[in-house]
């Protein structure tokens, strides 16, 4: 008699190394069979980037190679998960379904729905959760509550154990031939089968190797450093693996237990403070995923009183301006010419562009929200909703009012201008000083075809701050 089949949906954990619910799925049965749905309800979504979807085709190639190589398959369907994932496994007289478990919103409704409609038929369904070091529930107050302050959460979560990695399978059996014919999956499609076309260049290739390679290569060269390099978008000094994590082509456990490895063999205060700073920025990552979980009306709006109903301006020139890069501060515009071209913005340029949308145009931070969705290929709800909330004010953030002035930003991050002058190679002629203050006169920014600055910082940092004085007067 045949092992059980057992069927791992996969989600936002397209790999075979180190997965949670494969290694608990093989202490079941040996035939294990990859399963992916190209779920249209994400696909059409208004905040879709095309470059998102090109690196999780690529994932997909990769992860399907990897099933092929050690004697199963992964099946890719296409259509609503609840319509199609059901009769798939009835029809391949799957014993169970297995999967990992997401904190967002759509995410949860969905996999409630599909468990449904699994049990209905008598088919087993077991899930796990995989991208989180600390699930949802695990990190709470002292009363039981989820935190809603970072630090008080960061206490908690580094005390805490962590996992080491599972152990990747050697082999796997999957279907034969006959059962192959009777099912209605795809190959992987291509780009523009699904209707996307883009020409960004992503810093991170899909795939687990370059992944790996990506995370070998921090822990060796720029860990150690990481507490100060991080912070200079023209230093190559941050892991760039968020893509990775985001779409589960490496796994948590697998980059903690190298990260600590790293901690183990330091030899200096400062190493550890950096690797240290590293772990942080983990713990920010899961600290989201916690807040979305727990706070899901966080994907729609603020979670602080003062921004329910804050006077936002309207200025449609102003948001353009902002998106296309040409605001007239060049830090900000450097920023965002990085995300057109490749997809990615460093992380200091992610606050300083987030700062300038809503503390110098005083616009709707969800406005800024949705076009980084539309464009990173690493684009998360949960952290890119948190980032926006903490730069907007209007998050959980204990510092309500903390405003990033763009040139102060330049002077202390890009000090020499080599970011500047990379994504505005029209400016490069300019002296170093007159990039970073402001200082270009109307003239030789007209001589470059840059335009002047559209708004005055100091002036619209005043505007906001009364502005937010009288909300929160209004709101008590």
């Amino acid at each position: 008699m045949s092992a059980p089949l057992i069927l791992l949906w996969h989600r936002r954990d397209l790999r075979l190394t180190d997965h949670a619910a494969l290694a608990k799925a093989l202490t079941k049965s040996s035939r294990v069979v990859g399963l992916f749905c190209l779920d249209p309800q994400i696909l059409t979504a208004s905040d879709i980037a095309a470059c998102r979807v090109d690196y999780l085709l690529g994932c997909l190639q990769d992860l399907e190679r990897r099933y092929r190589q050690l004697g199963s398959q992964l099946l890719i369907l296409q259509g609503n998960p609840v319509a199609e994932i059901p009769p798939l496994a009835q029809a391949l007289g799957a014993a169970r379904v297995f999967w990992t478990l997401d904190a967002e919103p759509y995410a949860q409704t969905r996999d409630q729905a599909v468990a449904a409609a699994l049990r209905e038929r008598r088919i087993g369904v077991e899930t796990y959760w995989d991208q989180l070091l600390h699930p949802p529930g695990e990190i709470l107050s002292q009363s039981g509550q989820p935190y809603t302050v970072y630090g008080a959460f960061w206490k908690n979560w580094s005390q805490q154990r962590k996992a080491p990695p599972y152990s990747p399978p050697q082999t796997l059996a999957g279907l034969d031939t006959e059962a192959l014919a009777g099912i209605n999956a795809i190959p992987p499609p291509s780009l523009k089968s699904l209707g996307f076309a883009h020409a960004q260049t992503p810093p991170l290739a899909p795939g687990a190797d370059p992944a790996q390679a990506r995370l070998a290569w921090f822990l060796e060269n720029a860990l150690a450093d990481y507490q100060i390099n991080r912070n200079f978008p023209a230093l190559d000094g941050t892991a760039q693996l968020s893509a990775a994590l985001k779409f589960g082509v490496l796994g948590i456990r697998t980059l903690w237990q190298g990260c600590a490895e790293k901690f183990a063999q330091s030899r200096s205060d400062e190493e550890r403070a950096s690797i240290q700073t590293w772990q942080q920025e983990l713990a920010w990552r899961e600290f989201y995923q916690h807040c979305l979980y727990f706070f899901p009306a966080l994907a729609q709006g603020p979670y602080r009183a003062p921004f329910q109903d804050f006077p936002w301006e309207e200025n449609e020139d102003w948001f353009q301006a902002w998106r296309e890069g040409k605001t007239g501060y060049p830090m900000v515009d450097a920023a965002l010419r990085q995300l057109r071209e490749t997809g990615w913005m460093h992380n200091r340029c992610r606050m300083i562009v987030a700062s300038f949308l809503t503390k110098d145009l005083i616009l709707d931070w969800r406005r800024g929200e949705r076009h980084f969705m539309r464009t990173l290929y690493d684009g998360d709800l949960a952290a890119n909703n948190g980032g926006w909330q903490w730069s907007a004010s209007s998050g959980m953030d204990p510092k309500p009012l903390r405003i990033f002035n763009p040139y102060t930003q330049a002077q202390k991050f890009d000090p020499e201008g080599d970011y500047i002058r990379r994504w505005l190679p029209e400016l490069a002629r300019f002296e170093t000083a007159d990039l970073l203050r402001g200082t270009l006169t109307t003239l030789e920014r007209r001589s470059a075809g840059y335009p002047d600055p559209i708004v005055d910082h100091s002036r619209q940092q005043q505007e906001f701050k009364r502005r937010y004085a009288e909300s929160k007067a209004a709101r008590g």
